[in-house]
């Protein structure tokens, strides 16, 4: 057993509060292990830099490859991230190998009026940054004028204010770990005040792995291992693997307008899933449940749901 582990994440201020949350884990299960934690800079964090990449991994692999890089060269023993920034297929050197207990997946509207998302004015201005709510908006608001949102969490909520927008919408678990909570479904934030709604996930299916961070070791590392091990949700990482495995088989990322979610309850994995076509309003969807560690097979039969294809045998 190693007597010190390093953790790799992103500078953010959501990622060092993700990182101190892992922290707080490892020192619960491993009192004794020294924990020194790295800050990586990623494509997607350069100042200035543009949200584009590899078109085949879409932003995918912006908030993530460096991290990844670093593990491999052994500069980290850990790599943390938030799941949902995670390409479908990463290096096979690597592995997820364990997973904090899943924060809420919803997402959330923060708007400058009560009310909600049905209360916006008609042709009311939200903006986000992701493809798959720009769709689930449109579906659900056709009227609405959705434009393109960058940065961090704070960044984006002063970006609310300073603009003449009605609304974004963010992931509520990003900012319940910046310990902005809604209290009434209000936040207060840099001295104004935003009214919170929590969208439904009828609607707004979240993004593969959305409200779950991600501890990633190298394959052959089996001090690594032993370590995250112990404080492993393993039903959340079940749910994970569903996810990033329909996501694989649809050659999704963050740029494909793709929802998915699994859940389990009492040994029953649900999963469900939104596939918007270009060019189409109203998504495909379907849903499958079956046990909790067939989750590789249920996403290829969810996919073969959607894409309308007949179950063998």
């Amino acid at each position: 057993m190693m007597g010190k582990i390093v953790l790799g994440t992103r500078g953010s201020e959501l990622a060092r509060a993700q990182v101190r949350l892992v922290e707080k884990a490892i020192q619960s299960a491993w009192p004794e292990l020294k924990i020194d934690t790295k800050i990586i800079v990623t494509k997607g964090d350069e100042p200035g830099r543009p949200p584009v990449g590899d078109l085949r991994q879409g932003r995918k692999g912006l908030f993530t490859a460096e991290i990844e890089r670093a593990l491999l060269a052994g500069g980290v023993d850990v790599a943390v991230h938030s799941a949902k920034d995670l390409p479908s297929e990463t290096n096979p050197s690597a592995e997820i190998a364990a997973v904090l207990p899943r924060a809420p997946m919803d997402d959330m509207l923060v708007a400058k009026q009560p009310g909600g998302l049905a209360s916006l004015r008609e042709g009311a201005t939200i903006a986000t940054g992701s493809v798959r709510r720009k769709h689930q908006l449109s579906w659900k608001r056709p009227d609405l004028k959705v434009v393109d949102l960058r940065g961090n969490v704070p960044t984006r909520l002063r970006k609310l204010a300073e603009n003449d927008w009605d609304a974004i919408v963010l992931a509520r678990a990003g900012l319940e770990r910046l310990g902005l909570s809604p209290a009434q479904n209000v936040i207060n934030f840099d001295g104004r005040q935003f009214f919170t709604e929590i969208l439904l996930n009828e609607i707004f299916l979240p993004a593969g792995g959305q409200g779950i961070i991600a501890l990633q070791i190298r394959s052959d590392d089996q001090s690594a291992r032993e370590i995250v091990d112990l404080f492993n949700d393993r039903e959340a990482l079940l749910c994970l693997r569903a996810e990033r495995e329909f996501l694989r088989l649809m050659q999704g990322d963050c740029q494909s307008p793709v929802g998915v979610l699994a859940t389990v309850e009492s040994g029953i994995m649900k999963m469900r899933a939104q596939v918007f076509e270009p060019g189409s309003t109203t998504p495909r969807e379907g849903k499958v449940e079956g046990g909790r560690d067939n989750g590789e097979r249920l996403a290829a039969q969810l996919l073969r749901q959607i894409n309308g294809e007949q179950e063998q045998g």
